[in-house]
């Protein structure tokens, strides 16, 4: 993976539930190309698959929902509470991903940004790849509040899961831009704003756009 001359690269990462999917769907909106590594790493184990095979070789049957399709929730609760399980399932999926992210930064050059959207930009030395890097956070308490209503997750879930991960406050301080998703969906899309300058300065090449509230998502 290497830089492109006429494209920024921004590598964009953040821990459980800090909102880097709204941040992500902002930068879209900007007209920025996004490849997102956890909606390539679902269609790499979508039924059939090879990924998705191994998988069911590796945890057995019980990680399949009826339909055959993979019971992520299962499979979550597995991996998050075992790091051998964690790291062969890497294993499985991670190359795979991977090389559709080379794919597809090859075919996204010449566009002036590419976001690179990754949890585990910086575990995986991803960042050597981009021309910036930002790192979305969030306060504890809104973290745990939206992890709990929005996916059901218990109190030991998140925090089976936060331990697999570089803890939010390294993340932020390797990248080059924070962004508190912590407010309102306003104050995040000004924040978006204001990385954009910072790349590019008040005139952003086309078909990059500044986010207004009429363009921007709505909610996170």
């Amino acid at each position: 993976m290497t830089n492109r001359e006429r494209s920024t690269i921004l590598g964009l990462t953040g821990s459980l539930g800090s909102g880097k999917s709204f941040v992500s769907s902002l930068l879209s909106q900007s007209g920025a190309k996004v490849i997102c590594a956890d909606k390539l790493a679902r269609e790499a184990v979508s039924p059939g698959s090879p990924a998705l095979n191994d998988i069911r070789t590796r945890f057995g049957d019980d990680v399949l929902q009826a339909d055959g399709t993979l019971d992520r929730g299962r499979l979550g609760n597995l991996v998050f509470q075992d790091p051998a399980s964690r790291w062969a399932l890497e294993e499985i999926i991670h190359p795979r991903v991977r090389k559709r992210e080379l794919e597809l930064l090859g075919e996204y050059e010449g566009h002036p940004l590419i976001v690179l959207d990754v949890p585990l930009l910086f575990e995986k030395g991803l960042d050597r790849h981009c021309n910036h890097t930002a790192a979305v956070i969030i306060s504890e308490e809104e973290r745990y509040r939206r992890l709990r209503q929005e996916r059901g997750l218990t109190k030991e879930q998140v925090d089976a899961r936060l331990r697999a991960q570089m803890p939010q406050e390294e993340k932020a301080a390797r990248a080059s831009t924070v962004i508190d998703n912590s407010g309102a969906p306003s104050q995040t899309a000004n924040q978006v704003n204001a990385l954009l300058v910072r790349i590019f300065g008040e005139n952003l090449p086309a078909p990059l756009r500044f986010l207004t509230p009429e363009n921007h998502v709505p909610s996170g």
